[in-house]
């Protein structure tokens, strides 16, 4: 039997979790809606009267720590996720926000990186220049930090998992770690 529709596990992560955690500031939940047709959002997420939306485009990555990761960073990173993104497709993003779901084995816990497309294109373009097809991998320290590090070297690398580096702040996604703010924000 084909399915009709489905959706795939970053998607389920990120409705559920809107619909479980985040509230307007009366306490009033938010509705996640699934479009019926791929245009480049995911999930369209309305306030609890639906008079509001926003539109939310899902990159989800299994935790490549566990697998990949070098044993001295196992008690240092929460997460670590990999994604292979289109640069036009970013930029040319209907959606308000993408939303980096990293899904760790080492705890019960996920972590989000919300992020407008023209912000993640802007800090992409200038992390990643002159490539059409981006490899990107977002790490999650234990020390709630998040950080681009495709390209490091070891030493800068081994510098941000002990919270001591001072390269490019671009490559510091920490705002964006599970900082629901701008979407709720958009939604009162």
């Amino acid at each position: 039997m084909q399915p009709l529709f489905t959706i795939h596990a970053g998607e389920y992560l990120v409705g559920s979790h809107i619909e479980q955690e985040l509230r307007d500031k009366d306490g009033n939940k938010f509705n996640v809606w699934v479009p019926s047709k791929d245009t480049g959002i995911d999930l369209l997420v309305t306030n609890h009267n639906n008079s509001k939306v926003v539109s939310i485009q899902v990159k989800f990555s299994k935790d490549f720590l566990v697998t990949h990761g070098r044993p001295e960073y196992q008690k240092k990173l929460t997460s670590c996720g990999w994604w292979t993104l289109n640069r036009n497709k970013i930029h040319e993003s209907p959606a308000d926000f993408w939303v980096f779901v990293l899904h760790t084995f080492n705890q019960t816990n996920r972590q989000y990186v919300i992020v407008p497309p023209k912000q993640l294109s802007e800090i992409l373009n200038e992390l990643h220049p002159n490539v059409k097809s981006l490899q990107t991998y977002l790490w999650v320290t234990a020390s709630k930090k998040c950080w681009e590090t495709r390209g490091l070297k070891k030493k800068e690398t081994d510098l941000i998992v002990d919270d001591n580096y001072r390269g490019n702040d671009k490559r510091n996604f920490s705002d964006f770690l599970n900082n629901w703010k701008r979407v709720i924000d958009k939604l009162t």
